[in-house]
């Protein structure tokens, strides 16, 4: 995702085959189960994990996450910590996941430097400071397949229950890191698109939506029950989402790699595009794109995001002398 303020540019992590960490998996029934009877266990205090680090819990009588924040004005915790805490033995899946929590701020419209501070210290692998709302995006963008994850995100879930705020997991998280990415990659197709010669937008963005859902764009907004003057893809989970942020890379890949040149030839290339993606779709899983299920609002799911970096900063603010002024 590109930004234009650099100092809002996540941390590069490098060559992605050597240090990538896959986000967690859309979760099938039994994995959700699963996850659900762990968040069980952990809320009625019997989730332990034997021989490790168990930090994130609400027993103030021992060592949590909350004893292991730094007060300077506002508390924080150090990214080095986080990976202490997640029980990771190296920082890169720890700055891979801070690398996704800036990109999503940055996507919200929510200040960066206000919740991550980047350390050098002259090390080779940096630092971060990082506000609990910075840990709480973090952890989020996390391997939920690690224990120690799925508790952190447990328990951070827990918190924004107890500050009655919209509960936002992971999969919600991703939405908006890939919600975003469409924005711009949508705007990356239709400047190639007006560049080989497409005269009416309309009709070609028109065209790659017929080649994914066998239908045009005004059926899918009525299947999907999408509000006049809101956008599909803000009510899309993020199966469909990402399959819809295949087709726009792929259909600018095919006009630039072809020299697709023409409105008709244009529109039939992101038809096609669509097309195959569709295919592939339901070769894989079964499902047809027009079938899969509405997703909440993006904008209430990003409204509850916002809602919950007020209140953790609320939480960690310093406090205010309750002494007398003088007069």
């Amino acid at each position: 995702m590109s930004h234009s303020d650099n100092q809002n540019r996540p941390l590069n992590s490098g060559d992605e085959s050597e240090l990538a960490v896959r986000a967690p998996e859309s979760r099938d029934s039994t994995s959700e189960r699963d996850w659900l009877n762990s968040l069980a266990r952990f809320l009625t205090g019997g989730f332990r994990m034997a021989n490790e680090l168990d930090l994130f819990h609400f027993d103030g009588d021992r060592p949590n996450f909350e004893t292991c924040g730094q007060q300077n004005g506002f508390k924080f915790w150090l990214a080095s910590q986080l990976m202490e805490c997640l029980g990771y033995s190296t920082m890169i899946p720890v700055l891979k996941a801070v690398n996704n929590a800036i990109a999503a701020c940055a996507t919200l419209g929510i200040p960066i430097t206000d919740n991550f501070k980047e350390l050098n210290g002259g090390e080779p692998i940096r630092d971060w400071k990082l506000s609990r709302f910075a840990c709480y995006l973090t952890v989020m963008n996390g391997d939920s397949r690690n224990p120690k994850v799925a508790q952190a995100q447990a328990y951070f879930i827990t918190m924004a229950e107890a500050f009655r705020q919209h509960i936002q997991d992971s999969e919600n998280v991703e939405r908006v890191l890939i919600r975003g990415e469409l924005s711009d990659r949508e705007k990356a197709l239709s400047g190639t698109a007006s560049a080989h010669g497409v005269d009416n937008y309309a009709f070609f963005q028109n065209a790659g939506y017929r080649g994914l859902y066998n239908m045009d764009l005004s059926q899918v907004r009525n299947k999907k029950g999408v509000p006049n003057g809101r956008s599909p893809l803000d009510f899309m989970g993020k199966t469909e989402l990402a399959a819809n942020l295949f087709r726009i890379t792929q259909t600018d890949e095919k006009i630039r790699n072809e020299d697709v040149r023409g409105q008709k030839p244009l529109e039939r290339a992101a038809e096609q595009v669509g097309k195959t993606v569709r295919e592939t779709m339901i070769s894989l899983s079964g499902t047809r794109p027009e079938a899969l299920p509405p997703a909440q609002d993006l904008k209430k799911v990003q409204t509850g995001i916002k809602r919950s970096q007020r209140e953790y900063q609320k939480l960690d603010a310093p406090k205010k002398s309750k002494g007398k002024k003088e007069g």
